[in-house]
């Protein structure tokens, strides 16, 4: 049963980055209808446990992302987008801690193919030593004021360099669906 849960958490993503990628936004219609149809599944095929273990899934994989939300380096609609695909991915699954380490780790692999695409993003825009400079920057601004948006560095920059980041989002999502299969 967990492979259908995480081809249709896989499905959601990839719809998302074909939005990202077309209009460089995430319809809420894809976001919320795929978190209501993870919590809707889990209710059908695993009860009111399964829904909790979702729930809780996507709100620490969206909540891992609203961070960068808060500081002006993601949009709202990835954030979502992630909370929907946490909500959905973790099923069959016999703990809450094994719904939680499911759901950090498609963050994660989301995360690994964000940085290859970001870097492929700086190369090909032949920004990376501007892009090295504005990444110790950021260190060092959050070092010294917390979870504070950059004044300058941010999404609000008309120089930024903006990606879809659904497509590492979708990549990590599908990273993570080819390991289940290899596990299996």
């Amino acid at each position: 049963m967990q492979k259908y849960f995480i081809v249709v958490a896989f499905a959601c993503a990839l719809a998302g980055a074909t939005w990202d990628v077309r209009t460089r936004r995430i319809p809420n219609w894809l976001t919320y209808g795929g978190f209501l149809a993870g919590l809707v599944l889990r209710a059908c095929f695993g009860g009111w446990r399964a829904v909790s273990y979702g729930l809780v899934a996507g709100l620490v994989a969206g909540g891992i992302f609203f961070l960068f939300f808060l500081v002006r380096a993601m949009g709202a609609g990835d954030v979502k987008l992630m909370a929907a695909v946490g909500c959905l991915a973790p099923s069959g699954v016999s703990s809450m801690g094994d719904a939680l380490k499911q759901a950090v780790m498609i963050v994660l692999y989301s995360a690994m193919a964000g940085g290859i695409l970001a870097l492929g993003y700086t190369i090909f825009r032949r920004r990376v030593s501007r892009t090295f400079r504005n990444v110790w920057e950021l260190v060092h601004h959050h070092l010294l004021f917390g979870v504070q948006s950059h004044p300058e560095i941010n999404l609000h920059n008309p120089e930024a360099i903006r990606m879809p980041y659904a497509l590492a989002i979708a990549a990590g999502t599908f990273y993570s669906l080819g390991t289940m299969l290899i596990q299996r």
